[in-house]
């Protein structure tokens, strides 16, 4: 029987690993099935409604960089290049091309499209691939013999392996409830809603660019003065030529790096850093002002929103307080957000393979070649903690069609775990 691997949302990574299953079972090579669980619809969130955007907004990274990229295909020896040439017909610019938009994108000097306009060259190959979505919300991620079982508020779904994508939920905010404290789900159901916000003191938390996104939104809107709330020194731009880039579309020389290089450089080029073309539109509005330190708690005091801030400052911690009339929490995705998920006996197993707690640092430095967390099986595929260990373009759209080979090319096999006193053998896939 076909090994299936079930992927939580039907986002771009899913929809990149089964346009490559589908692509090898056309050229006669096995693959897993593919079934991702879904509880909205394929590629959700880069649409209004989804939460993370209004859809109007422009991709950060370059569209060229779709589902087969960077089309260098190492999973099927003698027969790559024929994989990769099968791949490019759900590229980009096919789509254009099936579109009738081709020759418009490229006269227009090939802009960055709107993130519906990314949705819907998703869907587009979600279809071509005849990607299996199934309706639901995974609630619980457990294990049942050798297999993975997702349950939803509707049934269950069993799995051999298992893949987790996804930023997590937008609705969290640092005072939940409050009128003058907006999540960024909220922030982008007022945008999608033509509201106009008017405050005079803004602030942004964030600097990343789920932020960035919010800032270009927030110029049309009757706003003084907008304050952006990071941990770093300054709002840095992304650096975005040959030699940055290159790291996030080919990672063979990743593992040579120490930990600490490895560091630096996601810090430099990935998390908490504007595009150029954003830092551009910053620098022309005078509104816009960078304030250093980490959110502690937020109060509500004298219609002002009080934010507490922490900075470390020659090795001490200095506490301040601001208030703003309104405050977008737009700090972001959390990596961690499918813990809640996972039922005792998944959070046992992963106790003893990490040897301590579950934490984000033990998860990052657990990720193997494959992209799953290293000595657990059935495989457990984690792509957005894989940066630090196998390069910084898996977390985000810089190299789907490698993260393809790596999920696809995962090599099957028992491995032993051993958990609560006893030895459970578990089926990779």
């Amino acid at each position: 029987m076909t090994a299936r691997l079930a992927i939580l949302g039907a986002g771009a990574k899913a929809v990149a690993v089964a346009a490559k299953a589908a692509t090898l079972r056309d050229m006669g090579v096995a693959a897993p099935d593919i079934v991702a669980v879904e509880r909205t619809a394929v590629a959700a969130n880069w649409r209004a409604g989804g939460g993370w955007t209004d859809g109007q907004h422009r991709l950060g990274t370059s569209p060229e960089k779709d589902v087969g990229f960077p089309y260098r295909s190492t999973i099927l020896p003698g027969r790559n290049g024929e994989l990769d040439r099968r791949m490019m017909r759900l590229s980009w610019q096919s789509y254009l091309v099936a579109t009738g938009r081709f020759a418009e994108w490229v006269d227009r000097g090939k802009p960055a499209p709107t993130h519906e306009t990314w949705a819907s060259y998703l869907r587009w190959v979600a279809d071509a691939a005849a990607l299996n979505v199934v309706d639901g919300e995974v609630i619980r991620l457990s294990l049942e013999d050798r297999s993975w079982v997702l349950h939803t508020h509707t049934g269950t779904v069993e799995a051999d392996a298992v893949m987790i994508t996804g930023p997590g939920q937008p609705g969290r905010s640092v005072l939940p409830g409050h009128p003058q404290v907006l999540s960024i789900a909220q922030f982008w159901q007022v945008s999608t809603m033509n509201q106009r916000l008017d405050a005079e003191r803004v602030a942004v938390i964030g600097g990343g660019e789920t932020a960035a996104s919010m800032l270009n939104e927030l110029f049309r809107h009757r706003v003084s003065t907008i304050t952006v709330i990071s941990p770093q020194a300054t709002l840095f731009t992304r650096g975005e030529s040959y030699f940055e880039n290159r790291m996030f579309s080919d990672p063979t020389d990743w593992t040579g790096l120490t930990l600490a290089e490895r560091r630096d450089v996601m810090a430099r080029t990935d998390r908490g850093v504007f595009s150029a073309r954003v830092q551009d539109s910053l620098l022309a509005d005078d509104r816009i002002r960078h304030l250093r330190g980490r959110v502690a708690h937020g109060v509500a005091a004298d219609d002002r929103i009080r934010i507490t801030l922490h900075t470390d400052r020659h090795g001490e911690r200095l506490e301040t307080v601001h208030g703003f009339d309104l405050v977008i929490d737009g700090s972001g995705a959390d990596s961690l957000w499918f813990l809640p998920l996972l039922g005792p006996d998944v959070m046992d197993l992963l106790e003893v393979r990490l040897n301590g707690p579950v934490t984000g640092d033990r998860l990052q430095q657990a990720i193997g070649h494959d992209l799953s967390l290293a000595g657990v099986a059935p495989k457990l595929f984690l792509p957005n903690l894989s940066g630090l260990n196998q390069g910084p373009g898996f977390p985000n759209l810089s190299c789907l069609g490698l993260l393809s080979d790596r999920i696809l090319g995962a090599r099957p096999g028992a491995q032993s775990n051993r958990t609560n006193g006893r030895n459970v053998e578990y089926q990779s896939i």
